[in-house]
């Protein structure tokens, strides 16, 4: 016994002085999501949490973190009387995520079915039990009773009553218990979906710090994670061609990183800064004669090794670049920062966006531009007339390329993209088909003709356009069609009549420019014949 205390007595010793020659302590602690950044593929998000720190080194560690996290990407700060001596970071596979809040209520829907499932096989027991005493009783009845037969009759029947009451309970039980484990059953396939085959470990930051005495202070995180991200789309309106364009831009954000962003404030940015923002460097391009070398089939061993993170005063940060790439209701608040290179949307409600890979859409602008509205028809292809918005300057707006959902007289006329790639002053908008403005394009039989002159054939066609404007306003339609073009020198195009038309030699286009009144027809003539060898056959309807 003695030496048992003795040998106890000593590993305390140790024990304290290990302690006493380290003098770190690791400390869990807390840190709230204050702040999320999202890039088009990924997020940065920033945390902040209150810190009580006693004489001496300690490790203070940061858990429940996605495990997608660019470690290159970390940066703390500390607020206070101490210094930061390192940060590291690692995937604890012993600890997994919380589940969130949806799977906790599965999990307790669960429980509370299996609790009902447990009751009611007790009380089958009990009718078992109920059952078996019925045929104990009624054997010792018969084989040691006198009845009557009136007797023997009522015995049977009450003996009867009791079987079949305990037959019906005991079948409604059994069918309740199978109802409860089905429910069961779907409710832990949705916990397996939502989860995936495994959990997802938890990731940690571990911080190492100092201070001479005891201090309280502040520590900020901010890192990147993947699987999360954003994209535009828009809803363009146009109420009446009297009016500007409204585009409402939207931001679609989704993210599966492993922990939900419960009531964070969100930023939107268009910025990619995991694209090295160094200027290429044009080598010289050499020349010289080909000589293939000798194909030789080696096998390649690699291998990686990451360093600790450096030693630093008040933030642990690399800077490696990342490598990875009625009346409508008001908007919410959101606040547009432009820098040199890029674009930032402050959205200035708190949001919550469940790790779950679905998309949230949030509206983040909402602009009226003033516009030139054009109608664009091409009767030879369609009897329709195609509206388009004009928007110059359009630069100034800050928009990307995106879906768009488009509306005209407030109904819904397709979707569409709008393109902002493009080096022109003007964006054009499609915003679909009007049919206030009628298109007709008919043959005029009378001047078209086939003649045959010498060793020629020569085809004359004729063809009458028609515009009607059924619009209580004048609108502007550019009016398209076509002519031959002929690929061969012993067939040759001429142009008859063309009503004012520009034609493009090379395409063999025509465009009118027209400017129609409410309530005006307006009609356009283009003739043109075509000659070649009357012994060669050549398609032209």
């Amino acid at each position: 016994m003695y030496a048992m205390k003795k040998i106890f007595v000593t590993s305390i010793f140790i024990i304290s002085a290990v302690f006493s020659l380290t003098g770190q302590t690791e400390k869990e602690i807390k840190a709230e999501i204050k702040h999320v950044t999202v890039f088009p593929d990924r997020a940065q998000i920033d945390q902040e949490t209150s810190v009580s720190l006693l004489p001496g080194k300690s490790i203070l560690k940061l858990s429940g973190l996605s495990p997608y996290i660019d470690v290159q990407s970390i940066q703390v700060k500390g607020y206070g009387e101490f210094t930061i001596l390192s940060v590291n970071h690692q995937n604890n596979y012993l600890q997994n995520l919380e589940d969130s809040p949806e799977v906790k209520s599965i999990r307790s829907q669960i429980e509370a079915l299996q609790i009902k499932v447990e009751d009611e096989n007790a009380a089958k027991s009990i009718l078992k039990e109920k059952e078996a005493f019925l045929v104990a009783n009624r054997a010792i009845l018969v084989k040691e009773t006198t009845f009557t037969l009136e007797q023997f009759k009522n015995v049977m029947d009450l003996y009867t009553n009791n079987m079949d009451q305990i037959a019906m309970t005991t079948l409604k039980k059994e069918r309740l218990i199978k109802d409860y484990e089905k429910q069961i059953t779907a409710l832990q396939q949705q916990i397996a979906n939502k989860l995936g085959k495994q959990q997802l470990p938890s990731g940690e930051i571990l911080v190492s710090v100092t201070s001479e005495k005891q201090v309280s202070g502040k520590l900020t995180f901010s890192y990147v994670v993947a699987n999360a991200g954003w994209y535009p789309s828009y809803d363009i309106r146009v109420d009446d061609i009297k009016n500007p364009v409204a585009i409402f831009y939207k931001a679609n954000v989704f993210q599966n990183s492993g922990v939900e962003w419960k009531d964070v404030k969100l930023s939107f940015s268009n910025a990619t800064p995991w694209v090295a923002g160094d200027i290429p460097v044009l080598n010289p391009w050499f020349v010289d004669y080909y000589n293939p070398a000798p194909i030789i089939i080696r096998g390649i061993a690699s291998g990686v090794k990451r360093s600790e993170a450096p030693v630093m005063m008040e933030m642990a940060a690399n800077d490696k670049k990342m490598e990875e790439k009625a009346m409508e209701a008001a908007p919410i608040s959101v606040q547009k920062q432009i820098g040199e290179t890029t674009i930032t949307f402050d959205v200035v409600v708190p949001y919550t966006v469940p790790s779950d890979g679905k998309v949230q859409t949030v509206e983040i602008q909402r602009i009226t531009a003033p516009a030139d509205y054009k109608y664009i028809t091409l009767p030879k292809l369609s009897p329709l007339a195609y509206l388009t918005a004009n928007i110059t300057d359009w630069a100034k707006l800050s928009l990307q390329t995106g879906e768009a959902t488009l509306y005209f007289e407030n109904s819904f006329v397709g979707k569409s993209t709008l393109n902002v790639n493009q080096l022109t002053d003007t964006l054009t908008l499609s915003l679909g088909t009007d049919n206030s403005i009628l298109v007709k394009r008919e043959k005029r039989k009378d001047f078209t003709s086939k003649k045959v002159i010498g060793t020629n054939r020569t085809e004359t066609y004729s063809y009458l356009l028609t515009i009607r404007n059924n619009k209580t306003n004048q609108v502007k339609i550019t009016l398209n069609d076509q002519i031959p073009v002929s690929s061969n020198s012993g067939i040759s195009v001429d142009p008859i009549e063309l009503s004012g038309g520009r034609h493009n030699e090379q395409t063999g286009e025509i465009k009118w420019d027209l400017e129609i009144k409410p309530q005006e027809t307006k009609q356009i003539v283009f003739t043109y014949s075509v000659k070649y060898p009357k012994d060669k056959t050549v398609v032209l309807e």
